[in-house]
């Protein structure tokens, strides 16, 4: 019982990451190829490679019928957040993803 528990387990927390690469590679496509250029965050085809392979690995990764967890599945969601926490912010207030567009901030704040 407690080994089909574990399983289950790697077999969530598996998808949960391959959730996670997913969505950075496909905020990543949705984002203006301009937008990183402005943001100073490399290229589009830069991040889209990185997040692509991440994705891949992530996939090819998922554990099945109780199979082990593997250490590419860590050293794959790296890049995946890296994007989401660093560059996916930066490039975000230049349009695309959710197709909504926040004027710019005008004046200091408080």
């Amino acid at each position: 019982m407690f080994v089909t528990l574990q399983q289950y387990v790697m077999l969530a927390l598996s998808l949960v990451l391959f959730a996670l690469e997913l969505w950075a590679l496909i905020d990543a496509a949705r984002r203006p190829s301009a937008a990183f250029v402005a943001a100073d965050k490399r290229t589009k085809n830069f991040w889209l490679v990185l997040t692509g392979i991440a994705a891949a690995i992530g996939f090819i990764s998922i554990p099945l019928q109780g199979g082990g967890f593997s250490f590419l599945q860590f050293a794959a969601v790296v890049p995946a957040g890296i994007y989401l926490a660093d560059v996916r912010p930066a490039v975000s207030s230049y349009g695309g993803g959710t197709g909504r567009r926040r004027p710019p901030r005008q004046g200091g704040g408080w």
